[in-house]
């Protein structure tokens, strides 16, 4: 009787054990997840910076084609 009950008592420890690291597991993932979207945010940021700083470049140039055909 008492060694089926320690035996019970064992495996309720194993399985909280195995629960836990489960856990750590799982957060462990949310972590990379979370890092790995940061990541990917990044990226869009500096595509959009390069794309305005494409564009402000653009409008530059016509304002100077537009000065050149004014000067005319």
């Amino acid at each position: 009787m008492r060694k089926r009950k320690r035996e019970k008592e064992r495996e309720r420890e194993k399985e909280g054990e195995r629960k836990k690291e489960r856990e750590r597991e799982r957060e462990s993932e949310r972590k990379k997840e979370r890092e790995r979207e940061k990541e990917r945010e990044r990226k869009r940021e500096r595509k959009r910076g390069r794309e305005r700083k494409k564009q402000r470049e653009k409008e530059r140039e016509k304002e100077r084609k537009r000065e050149k055909e004014g000067d005319r």
